[in-house]
């Protein structure tokens, strides 16, 4: 652990020794290694499973041809788009959340690629249709647990400085400082702070900078952020100003407001440049997908899922008195009223302007509607919703209107789940956070999670949701 010794306005690190060899040369071997990781990866799964699936389908039929082109081919289609995106930076192999939805996309694209080329070789007819299944399988698996081991070596490594970390320089008031130390922790980031120069205020703000300055120079960092407020521009521009003669990057440090968002970047459009701080939920295409998918599964799922569904609503109507489904008022997309549907589990269909949530051991909830809701099963006829877009298969669950309205005055940012459609199932869900909200903190819970959705929606996210909805037990917690 790192600690701060200060000496006038300047805040010296000590911690770990530095490296005889240069922490940018290591990071580049690192690279290096990354790349070389993944490539002997693919090529191994290249050749174990055309052994493994020749062994096991054709154990006495003489041996075919193997895949071993179609494992260089795979190898150079996906590393080479993989080093474009800087995907093997160091940075990356601090966490391993990201890895998993752009490796599978890189996978997906690469393998498309090489079948597609080997189709217009005419070579395709060659090679095992079965192989190359077990090989894609294999193959993405094998990438994918060589990035979690290189993840797992970084993590534990960086923090204690035995990898070469990146060198920073802070310059800002000394408030800002220790804030950026205290919310970021720059060492479990990839970054080592050699040294801060603290401003003092605008009367020593010269002095400050050119000593700032003149220390830079001499620890040579490789980074340089200035922590101070955004609206104090006269300071941020000295700053600038002072470090634009020191070789290094120059950072802004991050503004509160910043942390709210994910995907903050500097956006130009003509020659006005802005700072973009969110996106459209969707974009067209991604709207255009989302549909499609909805409407295919959806459909297929109405389909088969037909017997249950007649089934349900005959026991139901022998369970108790009332109609098998159930209607009410939800909002959905962009606050647009609709008619939800569901199977019935209580003795009541309320839908006024007061609704009582249903609660743990509710007498108004049919024993038949108890196992209903337990499974999940009630939801079912929503599936005609998604077909006629009102809904999706997976987004933020709709809230009886009643909750909505007061839900909407009380939680910030509530009103942004209606950004995208409702969803029968969605992240909260499968997070534990269904069933009653009695109190403004399960709600603010449920929330969070629906906004993450929203913030880092993909057709992959949704898939994992639904499979989620079904094999995790988290998503049946709390359903009453």
């Amino acid at each position: 652990m790192t600690y701060p010794r200060k000496t006038g306005s300047l805040v010296r690190w000590r911690g770990t020794a530095t490296s005889v060899v240069s922490p940018a040369v290591v990071r580049i071997v690192f690279s290096i290694i990354a790349a070389t990781c993944d490539a002997l990866a693919i090529l191994a799964s290249a050749v174990i499973t055309w052994f493994v699936y020749h062994y096991l389908a054709y154990p006495h039929a003489p041996a075919f041809q193997p895949i071993g082109t179609q494992g260089y081919l795979m190898a150079a289609l996906f590393i080479v788009p993989n080093m474009m995106r800087r995907e093997y930076m160091f940075p990356n192999y601090l966490t391993f959340r990201s890895h998993m939805r752009r490796t599978v996309v890189l996978w997906n694209v690469a393998f498309a690629s090489t079948i597609m080329l080997a189709f217009l070789a005419k070579t395709s007819a060659e090679f095992s249709r079965g192989a190359m299944v077990f090989f894609y399988v294999g193959g993405l698996g094998s990438v994918l647990l060589m990035r979690l081991a290189l993840v797992r070596i970084v993590a534990d490594r960086s923090g204690n400085g035995s990898v070469a970390q990146k060198r920073i320089y802070l310059v800002g008031f000394e408030e800002e400082i220790q804030r950026f130390i205290d919310t970021y922790k720059p060492w479990d980031i990839g970054m080592r702070v050699v040294a801060a120069s603290v401003l003092r205020g605008p009367d020593s703000l010269r002095d400050d900078l050119a000593l700032a300055a003149a220390s830079a120079r001499v620890l040579r960092p490789e980074e340089v952020f200035i922590l101070v407020p955004w609206s104090n521009q006269e300071t941020i521009e000295a700053s600038i100003s002072a470090f634009l003669r020191v070789p290094a990057a120059i950072h802004l440090g991050p503004e509160r407001v910043l942390d709210r968002f994910r995907d903050v970047h500097i956006e130009r459009i003509g020659n006005i440049s802005t700072l973009h701080l969110v996106r459209r939920p969707l974009s067209t295409l991604e709207v255009v997908t989302k549909r499609a998918f909805d409407i295919v599964i959806g459909s297929l799922a109405l389909i088969l899922l037909s017997p249950l569904l007649l089934l349900t609503g005959l026991a139901i109507r022998l369970d108790s008195k009332g109609p098998a489904l159930f209607q009410q008022r939800r909002y959905g997309f962009n606050q647009v009223p609709f008619n939800i549907i569901k199977f019935r589990s209580m003795t009541t269909m309320d839908n006024g302007r007061t609704i009582q949530q249903a609660t743990a051991n509710d007498k108004r909830i049919t024993r038949l509607g108890r196992i209903l809701r337990r499974c999940n099963i009630d939801e079912l006829p929503q599936l005609i919703n998604v077909v006629r877009g009102d809904m999706s298969l997976v987004g933020p669950r709709p809230h009886a209107m009643a909750h909505d309205q007061h839900y909407m005055h009380n939680i910030a940012l509530y009103a942004r789940r209606h950004n995208v459609k409702p969803g029968i199932t969605g992240w909260a869900q499968v997070n534990g956070y269904r069933g009653e909200t009695d109190t403004e903190e399960k709600m603010r819970a449920r929330v969070e999670h629906d906004l993450t959705y929203i913030d880092n929606w993909s057709l992959w996210f949704d898939i994992k949701i639904m499979l989620l909805t079904v094999f995790s037990q988290k998503a049946y917690t709390n359903a009453g």
